[in-house]
């Protein structure tokens, strides 16, 4: 079995706590709110998939 890797696991609830907080935007109707979230999946993602590589490049994937 292999062992869960914690920071991409974090990254990952992160950009879908994002995701879902769209979705309770879009019903608040709060524009602002979409924005944040979005902005938010971008970094999140974008955090995620630098560590990833970092983690490449070290051999601890």
């Amino acid at each position: 079995m292999k062992r869960i890797k914690w920071p991409l696991l974090g990254f990952a609830i992160a950009a879908a706590v994002c995701i879902g907080g769209i979705g309770i935007a879009i019903g608040e109707r709060s524009i602002l709110g979409i924005l944040l979230c979005i902005v938010g999946i971008f970094v999140v993602m974008g955090f995620g998939f630098k560590t990833k590589k970092k983690m490449r490049e070290n051999g601890e994937l």
